[in-house]
């Protein structure tokens, strides 16, 4: 056997194609007679389209057809639910018919012999409307409760919950924090926009596109179009950014396919960054009311979370927006009411850190505020409220490192010189503040599967319909893959992005690792006690050598029970100093350090990036990120990166400390991992504006913290 390689810090093993451009992403898949598609989208958020006139746009140089609803091919729309599809309602069918449901959606394409072409087409097709009244402000409607409520694990849970008297304890309570936290739209803005080329042969279609989820893209297409999803092949071994915003299978996948089946040959439709903003999901805007009871000593007596966030009118999207209130801090009586604004928007999608981000940030603010009302340090409160078990479920944890986490990472902070004083601690004119957060996000683990193939000159091929959209999935599961097998990293390649390997979960909800990353491990296991067996010897390449011909195994991974018998997440705990210029109302994040207790860490090297990536989309969510969406018409007035800000290289914080907790928890999966993509997001924003409260004394509810709030 060769040293271990699972807990070893390696360099990314695609990073060499990434760096010199050999990386090929979906738009870049080109195919011989590609013609270009381009959408033509919807000027208002309600009603019907009354005329579409498309003669000038169908005689305009190089186009091959414009399809609308008046003349687009009748599609199956076969009843489908994908893994990651809202549990209620039904997709739009885009091109069937004249209804309108949001602003920029899909009512048109055109195809032509060059992108500039469609592009321009597109623009001369014109289009007559009988509006309705849609709603587009989440202020103006009533929400109601979801008619089934979908956890982030894939059970449903009921959307009111309640243990104890929550409403009498809140009122005994000697202290009490009642406060609403508002998180607006963010939208997701990966680097790579969406693209897809679709290309058929007889009933045969070939995708390259943009997933996380390439046999997802599949099924659904498959049932789109009313052929088996054998005939679908997707590719899409690079993804250039995603977070969550690849994960179902957007409009535009149907009409790229659909404009090449009209036309006859094959068709690439590549999104623009604005079409980005009306067609592909993004963190919906939030209302959360939580209240706080406790006791002098600081014992929670009461916890009332209430949240609602806005969904389209054709789809039920719910996320676990107040699933941490439930089980992350000891409380005898907690109520927890989930609903949605039902509203004339496209649905929106899972975003990094989904539910937990948002829903932490109105805990963990509330928290920190009960700390300023009790006069107790903020570390301390939650010390206090440490539960023994899932009050909720109760089940004890398979592990929980929160009391480490904290430790670890206020002694790594300088936490114990903090003067809790608002506004006390300065640099020249600069105002200091330091604050802190608690995260947390489940342990998820779906069926996946994996091929393991040794050659007769001693390498392996290692293979999964994963994805990687920048964890460092490619380098993760050749470790794995690896030190199954006994080889050197350099003989095992590893592939993925390919709905003819064999099946995965979605790339997403921190489970790939868990998931994909136990099937391989399995399958490469089996390969070599295969082949030892059979090759009589206890060197893996002499024995292949000796056998000759290549030797194949599969294998499938499942979860047990545990998910019964015990409750399993990652924990965190993140401190940030921020500085505050007082004139100018800018902030600074100077520093972050974050704990984490997540299980086995595969590769500390990646993991780190991950947590940097998930700290620097918090500080974007705290500071910058906000979709400025038109109350009037549902448009998104800020669509592009110009005025949608999000951090770059000079707003990263200057220190971003990681900090790993070791942790051996055998109950989560064969590997035993627990996730870190999303942890890493979750309890920055609150951290972040906990620190700004302290630097100025102005407790600011609503992101983002914008200089003219704190004015």
């Amino acid at each position: 056997m060769t040293t271990a390689l699972i807990g070893k810090s390696i360099s990314r093993v695609d990073g060499r194609q990434k760096v010199t451009g050999q990386a090929t992403y979906a738009a870049e898949f080109d195919q011989p007679n590609q013609a270009y598609a381009a959408v033509v989208r919807s000027t208002v958020s309600a009603g019907h389209i009354t005329t579409i006139e498309t003669a000038e746009a169908e005689q305009a140089p190089g186009v091959i057809a414009v399809l609308t609803p008046r003349n687009a091919p009748k599609l199956a729309y076969a009843s489908h639910k994908g893994f990651t599809d809202p549990v209620v309602g039904e997709r739009l069918h885009v091109l069937q018919d004249d209804r309108v449901n949001h602003q920029g959606q899909p009512i048109g394409l055109v195809v032509a012999e060059t992108f500039e072409q469609a592009a321009h087409a597109a623009m001369l097709v014109r289009v007559t409307y009988a509006p309705e009244a849609g709603t587009t402000d989440i202020a103006r409607v009533e929400p109601v409760l979801p008619t089934q409520q979908k956890t982030d694990q894939g059970s449903t849970q009921p959307p009111e919950t309640r243990r104890g008297d929550p409403d009498r304890a809140l009122e005994a309570a000697e202290v009490r924090v009642d406060q609403t936290y508002v998180i607006p739209r963010e939208n997701h803005n990966p680097i790579e926009m969406h693209a897809t080329i679709a290309a058929w042969e007889g009933d045969r279609l070939t995708l390259w596109d943009k997933s996380q989820y390439v046999h997802g893209v599949a099924d659904e297409i498959a049932a789109v179009f009313g052929i088996p999803a054998e005939n679908i092949h997707v590719v899409s071994p690079f993804v250039g950014g995603a977070f969550g915003a690849a994960l179902r299978t957007w409009p535009h996948v149907t009409l790229a396919a659909l404009g090449a089946r009209v036309a006859g040959r094959p068709v690439k439709l590549v999104l623009s960054r604005r079409e980005m903003y009306y067609g592909v999901g993004y963190r919906p805007h939030t209302v959360q009311r939580i209240a706080l009871g406790a006791s002098r000593d600081g014992r929670l007596t009461a916890i009332l979370h209430d949240g609602h966030e806005e969904t389209s009118t054709y789809e039920e999207f719910s996320e676990a927006l107040l699933s941490a209130s439930q089980f992350l801090h000891a409380c005898p009586n907690v109520y927890t009411r989930h609903r949605i604004a039902p509203m004339n928007v496209h649905t929106p999608t899972y975003m990094r850190a989904p539910g937990e981000a948002s829903g932490v940030f109105a805990l963990e603010a509330a928290m920190d505020e009960l700390a300023v009302a009790l006069n107790s340090d903020p570390i301390e409160l939650r010390l206090r409220n440490e539960p023994e078990l899932d009050e909720f479920k109760k089940l004890p944890f398979s592990s929980r490192s929160t009391r480490e986490c904290y430790r670890l990472a206020a002694e790594r902070f300088g936490w114990s010189g903090r003067n809790p004083e608002p506004r006390s601690m300065r640099d020249g004119r600069l105002l200091i503040g330091w604050g802190m957060a608690s995260a947390t996000y489940p342990m998820n683990f779906a069926p996946a599967s994996a091929m393991a193939r040794l050659l007769p000159d001693g390498t392996a091929e290692v293979a999964s319909a994963a994805s990687d959209m920048g964890p460092g999935t490619w380098t993760s599961m050749t470790q794995v893959a690896a030190e199954a097998l006994g080889l050197p990293l350099e003989r095992v390649k590893f592939s993925l992005g390919d709905s003819r390997l064999p099946k995965t979960p979605p790339h997403g909800g921190s489970m790939t690792m868990a998931s994909v990353g136990s099937a391989v491990q399995e399958a490469c296991r089996k390969a070599r006690e295969d082949a030892l067996a059979r090759g009589g010897a206890n060197d893996l390449a002499e024995a292949m050598s000796r056998i000759g011909q290549l030797i194949e195994a599969t294998a499938d991974s499942t979860p047990g029970d545990a998910s019964q018998r015990f409750s399993m997440h990652s924990f965190g705990a993140v401190f940030t100093e921020v500085a505050v210029d007082p004139d100018l109302g800018e902030t600074r994040v100077r520093r972050i350090v974050g704990a984490y207790g997540a299980g086995r860490i595969v590769n500390p090297k990646t993991a780190r990036s991950q947590c940097i990536g998930g700290m620097i989309g918090g500080v974007g969510m705290a500071l910058m990120e906000h979709s400025v969406v038109d109350p009037r018409n549902g448009r998104v007035m800020n669509a592009n990166l110009a005025e949608y800000a999000v951090p770059v290289h000079a707003d990263a914080p200057p220190v971003m400390d990681v900090i790993f907790v070791e942790e051996n928890d055998p109950h989560v999966n064969p590997l035993g991992v627990k996730g870190l993509g999303e942890i890493a997001m979750v309890g920055v924003a609150p951290a972040v504006t906990n620190a700004i409260f302290h630097a100025t004394g102005k407790r600011i509810r609503e992101l983002p913290v914008t200089p003219d709030k704190l004015l």
